[in-house]
């Protein structure tokens, strides 16, 4: 039986950085301080995980306090967290992996919605379902840039952001793939200086990956 057809979900937000932080938030009150860190890196895009009890609550306080500032939702595998992030302030979202209830749930919300994807079939439902934009996920342990690189040839109207084993030395590779639109890390927010309230620290990081994407462009 083919899959139901599903309207496309809305356009992603606009935004400079193609380099998405991912991040696991424990403490509400490091999000605003963490959020304005990486738009003084020159990063103005990140995704806050649900993996953590303080995940929603940390998204509601970004969206609230740092407008300038592109809040996602990743880690989104359940149906009802579509509504929950949309209304907590999210201006996307992001899951591991797609399901039909997923997708029909991301177009109910309204919300701009990334789905998982490992294998090129998992690739051709997501396109059959609407999608453009996947997250390769976790992208090493996919293939990685070689596994990018096959797919651009026979599934060349899709684009991805890789996510999962991305690290500052492979971020420019990543990116100078013509099928590669954004790469999400956990780099840039080590859970070390996330404690520490280590902002400067975590500044830096986001001002590097912002050069090393800028000169993956040129």
């Amino acid at each position: 039986m083919s899959p139901s057809p599903h309207p496309a979900t809305p356009s992603l937000p606009a935004f400079r950085s193609r380099v998405v932080p991912v991040i696991v938030i424990e403490q509400v009150d490091q999000a605003v301080p963490l959020a304005q860190a990486l738009l003084d890196g020159g990063i103005d895009v990140m995704e806050i995980t649900l993996r953590s009890a303080a995940g929603l609550a940390a998204i509601e306080a970004v969206a609230r306090a740092v407008p300038a500032m592109q809040v996602g939702a990743g880690t989104v595998t359940r149906p009802a967290e579509l509504m929950q992030v949309r209304d907590a302030g999210a201006r996307f979202a992001l899951s591991p992996g797609l399901t039909e209830r997923l997708a029909d749930a991301a177009c109910a919300a309204g919300l701009p919605f990334i789905p998982g994807v490992m294998t090129p079939g998992e690739v051709m439902r997501a396109r059959e379902l609407g999608f453009r934009l996947l997250k390769l996920f976790p992208a090493e342990q996919a293939g990685g840039l070689p596994m990018l690189k096959a797919l651009a040839g026979p599934l060349g109207d899709m684009r991805f952001c890789p996510t999962g084993g991305v690290t500052p030395e492979s971020l420019g590779a990543y990116l100078k793939l013509p099928n590669v639109a954004l790469v999400g890390g956990s780099w840039l927010t080590p859970p070390a200086r996330l404690a520490a309230g280590d902002w400067d620290g975590i500044r830096q990081l986001a001002r590097a990956a912002t050069e090393a994407a800028e000169a993956a462009r040129t």
